[in-house]
């Protein structure tokens, strides 16, 4: 629409946009620490395996009649983003009562997760049915029911009252399962009767962050029977055989749990129950809770245990947000509810360090090798050293603006426009800190020792504890002294060039490259169906047919014209292989000729010639044997 606005229509026009602003914030109650005068009863139907429908009753209790918002949550956390679906509610009816008449709603006009109701007079609770509906397809979202298993977000099907902090708002939640299925959740009080499973009250805090996990095939692991503080890993699966695990992979997870216990010298929770799916059907997940965590996986976690190593860090990253993230908080991602937006600045610490731990811990309990663990700091040293040019434009720092900006949305181009970084690189960049923790103390201090001061404290309390930037830099400091603040900013807003790969040279090893991919790059390709040329012609292509996935920005393949979304056709005038294109790389290393691609796009058809010689090149490790081997020293055992 094009509209042309004399001086009084602009006027206009700004007022009522003032005056829509001041509804809404007159319309939806600001949270008060207060506690909401009744619990909320919900009842989730979770049978209809066919059409992946969850079916919602809830009764919300009113104090009188009047007007009431009820709010869907919108600022989930873990996704640190407005990524509450309010577009897969659906059937929203709301009666005064059992039985009652219906009761109207209106979405506000501004902010779409809010339904604003007038209860009538004599009305003592609203009683509310919906569907969420999940996707089918991946195309749609995150699939979570399958015929054989589901994943239960609480929050995807709930409703609350505004007005309150979720804390001071009770629910008494229940879930009815298929016929036989079990569920395992860190939901306390779980009372069954046939195939309706019902909790103790929670408060809507504890119940967002207690998910659900459920299905046909079940086995319960105990990694932990300490009766103050069980730990239990909950495994589903698509078929029976994939349930199996061997008790040399049991022991590894329990291992793992016990150098979590050492390496912060506390917990922070009342039992820990790991949730994980393995299925070929699921959407793969990996997010944290206070007491639990969200894990689905492809097949061959335990079955396939060498070919799906890559992924085996997973469990230890979401434990350890049992204490950087819920227990200790930062305090820009806390929000009394979840219509409050939240702030990440601190990601490179929430995720960073996490990522940094989770990779440690998995080396510490044998869920990896040392091996393998260098082999993934050679693929991140790799990624943002030579294969993340967007590093010139955007530091380290804006990227935790990511999950904001466009969450899990693909890109063109993620090597120029850059995305999730901060997992990564913040790993390089606690990597870096460990060291020179070392290196100012001679050895006798190292992260271990801020990791026990900053989350160790009020052992077996929940919190959430909240910190600043600057408990960061003050507890950095704590532990050895030095201008932690220059260290920090230099890493999160500068430019480079390169990559922080200092805390690699310091731990005794150097990224190098080689022409054969390491058991990680080996491991990554396989479990993303696709082979990897990113440090050579500077592009990935799928396995299944032959789609360019990704082109790193300004490589040979950019210059050359090759882009996303392509169609590798043949090599060399030879039919499109894996096998052809490396031959084709590995030919031109010693020849004056390109190497040729056969590509289509849409419905056109070219060739492209990449002047490329230096071979096949993978990111590997290799030791500077004139420094000490402080690397090995950091992924020792503890326990």
């Amino acid at each position: 629409m094009n509209m042309k606005l004399t001086h009084s229509s602009t006027f206009a026009v700004a007022f009522l946009a003032l005056a829509v602003i001041s509804a809404r914030a007159d319309g939806i109650p600001a949270p008060r620490d207060v506690p909401y005068p009744a619990p909320v009863r919900l009842e989730v139907v979770a049978t209809d395996l066919d059409h992946r429908i969850f079916q919602v009753n809830e009764t919300i209790p009113v104090a009188g009649a009047g007007p009431l918002v009820l709010l869907y949550p919108k600022w989930l956390p873990g996704n640190h983003s407005t990524t509450g679906p309010v577009d897969l509610l659906a059937g929203l009816t709301i009666t005064a009562g059992k039985g009652g008449p219906r009761v109207e709603w209106r979405r506000d006009p501004v902010e779409m997760h809010a339904f604003h109701v007038d209860v009538p007079v004599g009305t003592s609770a609203l009683e509310l049915s919906f569907q969420y509906i999940t996707p089918n397809v991946e195309q749609q979202g995150r699939r979570v029911m399958t015929p054989d298993s589901l994943g239960l977000q609480w929050e995807k099907t709930l409703l609350y009252p505004a007005g309150h902090y979720a804390r001071q708002i009770t629910f008494e939640p229940s879930v009815k399962l298929p016929a036989g299925w079990q569920c395992a959740s860190a939901l306390d009080g779980a009372q069954r009767t046939g195939d309706t499973v019902r909790f103790a009250p929670v408060s809507l805090e504890m119940l967002v962050d207690s998910p659900l996990y459920a299905g046909r095939y079940y086995k319960r692991f105990d990694l932990d029977t300490n009766p103050k503080a069980p730990v239990q890993l909950h495994v589903f699966a698509d078929r029976p055989a994939e349930l199996e695990a061997k008790p040399e992979q049991i022991d590894a997870h329990k291992k793992m749990v016990r150098e979590a216990l050492a390496l912060f010298d506390s917990h922070h929770y009342r039992h820990y129950d790991f949730l994980l799916a393995i299925s070929e059907n699921r959407t793969r997940i990996g997010l944290e809770h206070h007491q639990s965590s969200e894990n689905t996986v492809g097949l061959g976690y335990f079955a396939d245990w060498d070919g799906t190593a890559a992924g085996r860090d997973l469990l230890a990253h979401e434990m350890v947000h049992s204490w950087n993230g819920k227990f200790r908080r930062p305090a820009d991602l806390w929000t009394p509810s979840y219509e409050v937006p939240m702030q990440s600045s601190l990601l490179w610490v929430y995720e960073g360090m996490t990522e940094f731990w989770g990779l440690v811990l998995a080396t510490r309990s044998g869920l990896w090798t040392p091996e393998f663990a260098r082999d993934a700091l050679a693929h991140y040293a790799a990624v943002f050293d030579s294969a993340r040019p967007g590093r010139a434009w955007r530091n380290l720092q804006d990227t935790t603006n990511q999950p904001m900006i466009a969450y899990q949305t693909p890109q063109s181009y993620p090597s120029w426009q850059r995305s999730v970084d901060y997992y990564n690189e913040g790993a390089l960049l606690w990597l870096d800190a460990d060291m020179k923790l070392r290196e100012l103390t001679r050895g006798r201090r190292s992260l271990d020792d801020f990791a026990r001061r900053f989350f160790g404290d009020a052992d077996g309390q929940l919190g959430p504890v909240t910190y600043t930037y600057d408990d960061i830099v003050r507890t950095l400091g704590d532990v050895a002294a030095s201008d932690w603040d220059a260290f920090v900013r230099q890493r999160t807003e500068g430019h480079g060039p390169g990559a922080p790969l200092g805390g690699l040279e310091k731990s005794g090893w150097r990224l190098t490259f080689k022409d054969k991919p390491s058991a990680f790059t080996a491991n990554l390709e396989k479990a993303g169906k696709q082979t990897g040329f990113s440090y050579s012609l500077g592009l990935s292509v799928s396995n299944k047919d032959g789609k360019i996935t990704d082109v790193r920005w300004n490589s040979p393949a950019f210059k050359a014209g090759v882009a996303p979304g392509m169609t590798l056709l043949a090599v060399n005038g030879r039919a499109w292989t894996a096998d052809v294109l490396k031959e084709a790389i590995v030919a031109a290393r010693s020849a004056q000729g390109t190497v040729d691609l056969l590509l289509r796009q849409d419905d056109s058809f070219r060739t492209v010639q990449i002047d490329y010689h230096d071979g096949l090149r993978y990111p590997h490790l290799e030791r500077i044997e004139a420094r000490e081997d402080r690397l090995s020293a950091l992924l020792r055992p503890r326990t």
